[in-house]
């Protein structure tokens, strides 16, 4: 067995150069102004074409020479030592243990539990939408940039008025975007129709940017008949087989594992596309988070982990979640590049998930992003966030930090927006969301026995009995149920 292991070791030491990649930087976030897209590397390799040269060759090609095409094969290659040999004294040091040669030493050290200096924040514009100088983004188009803004604005105002209609009684529950605009829209701007999204709960902006209608949110938020999921799911559990858009379900992080699996179905079929899950910073506590990262590690997944870490789930902060330097440096752990990006600078996350998107796909890896953000509403409205968190925080965010002002400043100074097509934009998506919900609210609701449909081809004598139980409890106390309802 000795014999194998040096033998093993000397095939290592042969073929593969000892180089170590940087160890991931993780006090304050330090913001990563000049040196572009910075990522976490556990395999070594650049961002994009223009950043090759910036980089070692041989962190490049490392990267290469040690990605597995798993699904071809899951065999492992016999070795061939017969002719290989080395008289180096290291090689007694060191074991090839399954993963990669492991060194060997006489001293007892732990690791540390964090690095001195947090992870950077990668961003490219400043707080006031200025451009910052000699930065590395990814170039957006002024058709782009435009319905990027357009959209981040309607998703505002619809925010707005949902909200309202909820405390006015006219729907049962609401959830906003506001003071994350930027992470839902900028990100589906660099995507392509053809990559499959699994949301949490914040991203509606992901639908807008793909064309969901603003009559289609109104028709789910108020669960009628043109509801696609036929007034079955609390509202803003959006979902569209259209838009490749998975239907938002309550339980948190469960889509995680789901993601690792479509993206592995998208590698098996050759496809050109890539799965984006998001996910919030307390669903990074949920086992799933930590099931999903390792399966799509393993199995080399084209999927994008997309976490916005706004700093609070629900009342609950991340000084009380977790002690590691934020979200981004969990990646390292499942052998995942990662990066930290303001997910208040649309055109920051906009370039790292160009950025990610050309990396999961064209080297079949899964990335992690996390979004350094912060909600600056309540978390839906069931929660009053006065109660856990002070004013004037939320104060400072929605005005110094918001990502909407922010981007409207860069498109409008660089003259691809003024303030008649401001005013022209907020008036129009108001009028049109108010004439939605005029008709949602007048549009009928699914009949009682949608209730008990799509889930098996026959229904089974027990799901027969509950329906025949349910008709014959509305029709004894008709007053107890909504009148609108087709028994």
């Amino acid at each position: 067995m000795a014999n194998w292991l040096r033998i093993s070791s000397r095939t290592v030491a042969n073929h593969i150069k000892k180089r170590m990649n940087k160890e991931f930087m993780g006090g304050a976030v330090h913001v990563n102004q000049s040196s572009g897209l910075w990522w976490g590397l556990n395999r070594g390799g650049p961002v994009s074409d223009r950043n090759r040269r910036h980089m070692d060759p041989l962190a490049w090609n490392r990267a290469t020479l040690l990605c597995v095409q798993r699904f071809k094969s899951t065999l492992a290659e016999k070795q061939h030592d017969s002719f290989l040999s080395s008289d180096s004294d290291d090689d007694n040091q060191s074991v090839d243990f399954p993963g990669g040669k492991v060194s060997y030493t006489s001293e007892m050290s732990f690791i540390s539990e964090s690095s001195q200096t947090r992870v950077p924040c990668y961003r490219v514009l400043e707080d006031d939408g200025d451009l910052i100088s000699d930065c590395d983004f990814q170039q957006v188009s002024k058709e782009d940039a435009v319905k990027m803004y357009s959209n981040m604005v309607t998703l505002q105002i619809m925010d707005n008025i949902f909200y309202a209609a909820q405390r006015q009684g006219r729907i049962s529950f609401y959830l906003t975007s506001a003071g994350e605009e930027a992470i839902s829209i900028a990100s589906a701007a660099a995507l392509s129709e053809q990559d499959i999204i699994l949301p949490q709960y914040r991203e509606p902006g992901v639908l807008l940017w793909r064309g969901f209608t603003l009559q289609e949110f109104a028709d789910q938020c108020f669960g009628n008949k043109a509801d696609y999921g036929k007034g079955r799911q609390m509202p803003i559990h959006y979902g569209s087989k259209k838009h490749n858009f998975f239907t938002i379900s309550s339980p948190i992080a469960t889509q995680l594992p789901q993601a690792a699996g479509i993206a592995y179905s998208l590698k098996m079929d050759n496809k050109k596309a890539c799965v984006v899950s998001y996910i919030g910073d307390g669903g990074t506590s949920e086992g799933d988070f930590h099931a999903g990262l390792n399966f799509a590690a393993v199995m080399e997944a084209p999927v994008i982990f997309f976490c916005r870490n706004n700093g609070w789930a629900i009342s609950t902060n991340v000084s009380e979640q977790f002690r590691s330097d934020g979200i981004v440096v969990k990646g390292r752990a499942y052998g995942i590049r990662s990066i930290r990006v303001d997910g208040n600078d649309a055109l920051a996350v906009y370039s790292a998930v160009s950025a990610a998107r050309e990396m999961a796909i064209n080297e079949q890896r899964p990335i992690l992003i996390e979004a350094l953000t912060y909600r600056v509403g309540h978390h839906s409205t069931s929660d009053d966030s006065t109660k856990y968190r002070q004013l004037d925080e939320i104060v400072y965010w929605k005005k110094a930090r918001n990502p909407v002002n922010r981007f409207r400043n860069w498109v409008q100074n660089i003259g691809w927006w003024s303030e008649q097509q401001e005013t022209q934009l907020r008036n129009s998506v108001r009028k049109q969301l108010l004439e939605a919900i005029q008709v949602a609210e007048k549009t009928e609701k699914p009949p009682l026995s949608e209730l008990f449909t799509d889930v098996y081809d026959h229904p089974p004598s027990n799901l027969e009995e509950q329906e025949k139980h349910l008709r014959e409890t509305v029709t004894r106390h008709p007053k107890d149920y909504p009148s609108d309802i087709s028994v």
